[in-house]
């Protein structure tokens, strides 16, 4: 009967396992692995990345890098966009449905029913899997907060990287910035180097307060790397010297400081000699889907108003919101139109926060319900908040009828028109773009 069962099977499987979708606890993980056989303790050298933003992007970042220096890697992020297996690269290629299958099918064996969620019960899948196909390096993402999240299980990464810490997780991480750095910053470990990307001067001197007391040497931006734009390239600069790069394929000036950490981090772990040609690759080839990603073809396109842009970003919380508002003044200086935004994000984000920072930029707001999601904000809910930060908004159906309803009318400047709140959404909006 198990044999007949899909990935996607085993995760409805998991999911009444475990009354809360989420419990930060360790104890559940380690036992499993135990039962298991330790396999996280079988790991290639790992490079363990937490934070609020970036995250992602650094960690696209330094896959690329490493790729282009010949070496193979192994990732593990989270959520995915499309499928589960986005989550899992083994040593360079997604998993495959049959390898998923299987390794959750012994997790499941071993853990017999016992209490797990199901986050804990996939990053386990993962370390067997990462255990079992050899690989260079393993770049490991936390899920939520990292103290206590289940990917915090390895003892002595090759080191540890911290990227942007805001706002954001409230109800599991605390209320207060200091709460929430004080969880990011537990992946720090004794005399494992840690890489510490540009921080607000509170959330950077927690950090350091945390990393005396652990005993964690740091690498911090702006301090021990620092970076910028100059003459269209990108000057990275650290202890060991300055390189002169090309910019980021990622768009946004965010992104130059996820690059630079990315830097910053490989630099830390294998010195001055990673060479420069593998950086020069990763930061011109790098792909992460949804971080302000022009969509060129697709069901979306055809349906929109004849020469508009489309952009997609999963960005939801206030410090997104602000680095997308930021991306799109870029587009604006080197080309000029109207903007509309088509907003979908779940019911615990700060919805009034992230939408602040767009407030005299965009020209309408339109408010849609997330496909497939039982835990979105009502559109309605989310137009009325938008309101409230002085934009125009309204409601008109789901992504199709929205862009139909902009193709309708007449435009003497074709709309650029940016789909954001959720990576939920943007998972829902590339199924759709995608769909024939």
């Amino acid at each position: 009967m198990n044999a007949l069962l899909t990935s996607a099977d085993y995760m409805q499987r998991f999911l009444a396992l475990h009354p809360k979708l989420i419990d930060l606890k360790l104890e559940r993980t380690l036992n499993l692995l135990e039962k298991l056989g330790c396999p996280h303790k079988s790991l290639p050298p790992v490079i363990h990345v937490a934070g609020t933003n970036g995250k992602g992007s650094t960690i696209a970042f330094m896959r690329a890098m490493l790729e282009a220096a010949g070496k193979k890697v192994h990732v593990y992020t989270s959520p995915h966009l499309v499928d589960f297996n986005e989550r899992i690269r083994l040593a360079g290629q997604l998993v495959h449905e049959d390898q998923l299958i299987d390794a959750f099918k012994r997790c499941e064996a071993v853990n017999n029913g016992a209490p797990i969620t199901v986050f804990e019960m996939t990053t386990v899948a993962a370390f067997l899997l990462f255990s079992e196909v050899p690989a260079d390096i393993l770049l490991l993402e936390v899920g939520l907060g990292g103290r206590y999240d289940a990917t915090n299980v390895i003892e002595t990464p090759l080191a540890s990287v911290i990227t942007p810490v805001s706002i954001d997780h409230r109800e599991y991480l605390g209320d207060t910035i200091d709460k929430i750095t004080y969880e990011k910053a537990g992946i720090l470990k004794r005399n494992v180097q840690a890489i510490i990307a540009t921080q607000s001067e509170d959330v950077r001197q927690l950090i350091e307060n945390e990393s005396a007391r652990i005993g964690s040497p740091l690498v911090i931006a702006d301090q021990d790397y620092t970076c910028f734009e100059e003459h269209g390239r990108l000057i990275y600069q650290d202890a060991h010297g300055l390189l002169d790069l090309p910019l980021p394929k990622l768009f946004g000036r965010h992104q130059y400081n996820n690059a630079a950490t990315a830097i910053a981090a490989l630099r830390t772990c294998f010195g001055p000699d990673f060479p420069v040609p593998a950086i020069e690759a990763g930061l011109t080839k790098v792909e992460w889907p949804a971080r302000m990603q022009r969509l060129n073809q697709g069901n979306l396109v055809k349906t929109a108003p004849k020469g508009a842009e489309i952009w997609l970003d999963g960005g939801h919380n206030a410090a997104g919101g602000k680095a997308l508002a930021d991306s799109v003044g870029e587009l604006e200086e080197k080309l000029s139109k109207p903007l509309i935004l088509i907003v979908g994000m779940l019911a615990h984000k700060e919805t009034e926060a992230f939408l602040r920072s767009f407030s005299g930029l965009a020209q309408e707001l339109y408010a849609i319900d997330i496909p497939e999601h039982s835990n979105c904000r009502p559109a309605t809910e989310i137009a009325q908040i938008a309101r409230k930060s002085g934009l125009n908004s309204a409601v008109v159906g789901d992504i199709n009828d929205v862009l139909h309803f902009l193709s309708a009318r007449s435009w003497v400047n074709a709309p650029r028109i940016i789909i954001c709140g959720s990576l939920y959404l943007a998972g829902e909006v590339l199924k759709i773009n995608q769909k024939k």
